[in-house]
């Protein structure tokens, strides 16, 4: 697998990105609701990468402290999916991703106080621009005004799990981190479900397509893809990584279309705010690489 990632790593490069994007059609053809959706998807991967790392005999070697640090950035990143399904079921697999590119004026303002840099002046520019395109959206589509508010938590989440996320990328194995961190999210719902004293998931499996589309959520677009990107990462630019990773909404929304037809179209001044929210993300992109 590694040496058909680095004779072709381009193409490799975008097929990761094409799978990242049937995430939120998973997340509109599975009829689960947020919580089970995260639950089982959690789940699913946590199982796949501790069968992985067994494989690797490479499963017991991450310090206590590390794991306990990793249970608290698992929070987040379950956070972050609830609300990110949520906006799918609320709205649309358009109005979700869409929202997840606003991960950038969020950073633009929490990177400078979490590595305690200056801000950025383009950065600041760029966030105002992208606040004044979702005003601009949201004035003229208010009935889907829920699945913007889950999809701008979900982006908040998003920076917050990767900022926290990133100091432990250097001292722990990508296939560890991702696996504790589904843990995490699997107690953490297990948790509500049971205060809520809400005990059908563990009862009722869910149906066989919800099964089948579940299974490849959690292995492919979860588990395989972390490690797979993690593996690209040797072989391909940051700059590659990061142009590639912000066309994940493009393909979203487009596959989105192919198959879900009329109940993904939107208004024109969706597409509007978008492709400028969109663009803003490509040329902040652009301009960190120039640096």
């Amino acid at each position: 697998m590694y040496k058909v990632i680095q004779k072709h790593k381009n193409y490799s490069l975008h097929i990761m990105v094409v799978i990242l994007g049937l995430t939120g059609i998973f997340g509109k053809l599975i009829s689960l609701n947020e919580l089970e959706l995260v639950w089982y998807r959690m789940l699913i991967a946590f199982v796949s990468l501790s069968i992985f790392l067994v494989y690797k005999k490479d499963i017991f070697s991450i310090k206590k402290t590390d794991f306990f640090g990793l249970l608290g950035v698992g929070s987040l990143v379950t956070l972050h999916w609830i609300f990110f399904f949520g906006s799918i079921k609320a709205s649309s697999v358009s109005i979700a991703v869409v929202c997840l590119s606003t991960s950038s004026l969020f950073s633009a303002f929490i990177e400078p106080i979490f590595f305690k840099r200056k801000i950025i002046l383009y950065e600041v520019i760029m966030g105002i621009v992208v606040i004044l395109a979702l005003v601009y959206v949201l004035g003229m589509d208010s009935k889907n005004i829920k699945g913007y508010i889950y999809g701008i938590a979900a982006a908040f989440l998003g920076t917050l799990f990767t900022l926290f996320n990133a100091k432990y990328l250097k001292k722990v194995d990508a296939a560890k981190i991702t696996m504790v961190e589904m843990l995490s999210g699997v107690l953490i719902i297990t948790s509500i479900f049971l205060y809520n004293k809400d005990y059908s998931v563990f009862q009722n499996l869910p149906s066989i397509n919800d099964a089948y589309y579940l299974i490849l959520l959690g292995t492919i677009c979860t588990a395989m893809v972390f490690v797979w990107m993690t593996e690209i990462m040797r072989h391909v630019t940051p700059y590659s990584l990061i142009m590639a990773i912000n066309l994940e909404p493009i393909y979203s929304i487009v596959l989105a279309l192919i198959i879900f037809g009329q109940s993904e179209f939107m208004s024109t001044s969706f597409y509007i705010g978008a492709s400028v929210i969109i663009g803003v993300v490509f040329l902040d992109g652009y301009l960190k690489n120039k640096q």
